[in-house]
């Protein structure tokens, strides 16, 4: 008697093999989504975003980012 060690056994594992791989992107692609999810819809920065980021930063001073807020906002008011 084999016990169940037939030739069989190999499709077990490969299925066994396959099932593990499955359930492992079935995980990662639920961590992509939940990430994607938390940065929010946009899923990119705005200028606006950037710039109050660098100026929160200490990158630019206040001349500076008001310069630059009103450019985006003179080039958004053109489209």
């Amino acid at each position: 008697m084999m016990y169940g060690y037939g030739p069989g056994m190999g499709w077990m594992i490969l299925m066994t093999i396959v099932w593990i791989v499955l359930i492992g992107a079935v995980v990662w692609a639920a961590l992509r989504v939940a990430r994607t999810l938390e940065r929010g819809d946009r899923g990119r920065d705005t200028a606006e975003d950037i710039l109050a980021r660098r100026f929160a930063k200490g990158e630019i001073d206040a001349a500076a980012y008001d310069e630059a807020r009103e450019r985006l906002e003179r080039g958004s008011r053109t489209r």
